[in-house]
């Protein structure tokens, strides 16, 4: 079993486009099962064809609460707390907004009237789909933790892609560099970079390779757009020459993807057109170099 996590250095460059297309041409000869690990906007589901199995709560911290009947209204609470959550009264209460869960009042109060208390952050799902299990998430607004959250997805999807023997686990991660993409990009065998031709696409490629690097999983681009500004796209294959980087393919602009995306379908299988074409052929350098590698 194999873990291939796609990633970019921001939303909008196609990630999700090139993930649901991989996913939909590795069906055809292998099993595989699906992550979702962009859980502040999960969207695979919407293309892949989702139907949801189960739902669970995710809970990755808590905020603190006041017993009323307990309070002696002291204010030690509020004069701990560095985030301003206590409010002040007859009994002190907690503002469960602006607690960050620290546990200083806690631990503060001369009374032991505070006390943690867990708060849902989000829930996580296991679907079906057209290929293979997905497993995603949704975080709720204004919550964090969402690294955490990543990893009970990604978790969930390795222990059912060993239980069943599947071949590939595909993840299609967050954007950026954050705490989010850490665990997405933690424990993968390879991380295929999606980088459009744009000023800041070197430079988001080489915040993208810091990351992947520390954590010392390879590298595989592949450009999107590649036709809108062949400068651009020099750049990039110039920096990935510079660090012995595959660039393992170049995907036109092409209006079938819009197109394939309002049908909630990959573009592989909406359309036989050039942008297919491109990705089938992406597909094939990544299966090969992931063989190497297990070779």
């Amino acid at each position: 079993m194999k873990q291939l996590v796609i990633l970019s250095g921001k939303g909008g460059s196609g990630k999700t486009t090139v993930a649901a297309a991989l996913a939909h041409l590795a069906s055809r000869e292998s099993s595989l099962v699906l992550a979702d690990a962009d859980v502040d906007a999960a969207n695979l589901e919407l293309v892949v064809g989702a139907n949801k199995l189960e739902e669970h709560a995710f809970v990755a911290g808590g905020v603190a609460l006041i017993e009323k009947e307990m309070c002696t209204a002291c204010g030690t609470c509020a004069r701990t707390c560095r985030f301003d959550a206590v409010i002040p009264g007859d009994a002190f209460r907690v503002d469960p907004t602006a607690c960050e869960g620290c546990a200083a009042c806690v631990y503060q109060c001369p009374e032991d009237a505070i006390q943690m208390t867990e708060v849902q952050s989000g829930v996580w799902f296991r679907s079906d789909s057209r290929f293979g299990p997905l497993f995603h998430a949704h975080l709720f607004a204004g919550q964090e933790n969402s690294g955490k959250l990543v990893t009970a997805v990604k978790q969930a999807a390795r222990d059912l892609a060993l239980e069943t023997s599947a071949d590939w686990v595909f993840i299609d991660g967050p954007p950026g560099i954050g705490c989010p993409v850490i665990s997405a990009c933690s424990g993968a065998d390879m991380a295929l970079l999606v980088v459009e031709p744009t000023v800041s696409g070197v430079h988001d490629l080489e915040r993208m390779m810091a990351t992947t690097d520390f954590f010392g999983v390879p590298n595989l681009v592949v450009m999107n757009k590649a036709d809108l500004n062949l400068a651009r796209v020099k750049d990039v294959e110039s920096y990935c020459a510079e660090r012995d980087v595959p660039m393992v393919g170049r995907i036109p602009y092409d209006l079938d993807v819009t197109r394939a995306m309002v049908q909630a379908q990959p573009v592989t299988a909406y359309s036989d057109g050039a942008v297919t074409q491109s990705l089938r052929g992406v597909w094939e350098q990544v299966r090969k170099l992931l063989a190497g590698d297990e070779a």
